[in-house]
């Protein structure tokens, strides 16, 4: 159901704390080696919005607007707003810029906001391949030209049982996946980030971890989803670095790792293909990861979520909801199917 912002959150975020599931997982990293990383979840991704723009609003932390090239920054600045809305506050820009796991940039929650400076964004091209009838590769600049950017606040539910509500700039996947002409057989969108390690220390790192390029699949009927978006900035600006930059995926009824982050590749597929976590872990981590109270993660409960932001002594914990609240928009896509199951 899309609802109406009353007002942007004004609690501050300065005691903002980890969860203890957190602290179980940074554990589990040090004492499994290679599989150390499955349990961990990965993006950020969304809710639903209408209400003043956002970039009308005063940031609720004084933080340096993100780098990005000049035709970016007005294309996100031309953004349309009101298309979809919550009652709920946003989490405040802080928190939603320097709380996030990037592993690209480190495998700490903060790792991301210190170490993604590194990453090179402009100029970005990304390649269209696969069953499509005009696969190549694109700029940027030349994939976003023909269109409007639209402002969309959705909610993020990480798997591991935090989650925010931000305020994301973008442009429906569909719109950019009909101009490039998807054919019969394209049955899966896949999508794979930079690796590039002089700019991704993450991908250095000396224990066992993910398999680089990161990667990461929809169904062409998820791909072509209203709500499926492609993101290009966040608050009323660019998306810095850490969050995704400049290019990103943002699917707001999946748990986070499904919504990758500076995707250099599009590819359509015939046959599904083998996601990262899901090749890693697939008894924790399946392709759909669609937000499901009723299934729990192997080693902790998806009924709850921890809202940020929180402290230890007031944690702001609610119900977690079927496809973190967005079954009315979604459901439909997954009919027939055991979703205990094809998790």
């Amino acid at each position: 159901m899309l609802l109406k912002i009353k007002k942007r959150s004004d609690v501050c975020s300065s005691e903002i704390t980890p969860e203890p599931v957190y602290h179980e997982r940074r554990r589990f990293i040090q004492q499994t080696g290679r599989f150390a990383l499955a349990g961990l979840g990965l993006a950020l991704a969304g809710c639903s919005q209408e209400g003043e723009a956002v970039s009308k609003s005063p940031r609720i932390d004084s933080i340096p607007s993100p780098e990005g090239p000049d035709w970016l920054k007005q294309k996100v600045a031309g953004f349309k707003p009101k298309v979809y809305t919550t009652t709920e506050s946003f989490t405040p820009y802080k928190d939603v810029t320097t709380y996030n796991n990037f592993y690209e940039f480190g495998t700490g929650k903060g790792d991301p906001a210190s170490n993604a400076h590194t990453l090179i964004t402009d100029p970005w091209s990304v390649v269209i391949e696969g069953e499509v009838a005009k696969p190549g590769r694109y700029s940027l600049e030349d994939i976003l030209k023909p269109h409007t950017m639209e402002e969309r606040i959705y909610r993020l539910r990480c798997v591991e049982a935090w989650s925010m509500v931000i305020p994301w700039i973008g442009i429906p996947l569909a719109e950019i996946l009909k101009r490039f002409e998807p054919t019969s057989k394209a049955r899966f969108v896949e999508f794979t980030t930079l690796y590039d390690p002089e700019q991704m220390s993450g991908q250095k790192a000396s224990f066992g971890s993910l398999d680089w390029p990161y990667v990461e699949s929809l169904r062409i009927d998820e791909a072509m989803n209203p709500l499926t978006l492609m993101a290009t900035g966040l608050y009323g600006d660019v998306l810095p670095n850490q969050n995704g930059a400049p290019f990103r995926l943002v699917v707001p009824w999946k748990y986070g790792f499904k919504s990758i982050k500076s995707i250099v590749k599009i590819r359509l597929t015939e046959q599904q293909p083998k996601t990262t976590w899901e090749t890693l872990a697939p008894e924790e981590y399946g392709f759909y990861a669609n937000v499901n109270p009723t299934v729990d993660h192997p080693r902790w409960s998806q009924k709850h979520e921890r809202r940020l932001p929180g402290t230890l002594l007031s944690p702001n914990r609610i119900k977690t909801r079927l496809f973190n609240g967005y079954a009315e928009e979604v459901a439909d896509l997954y009919k027939g199917i055991d979703l205990s199951r094809f998790y």
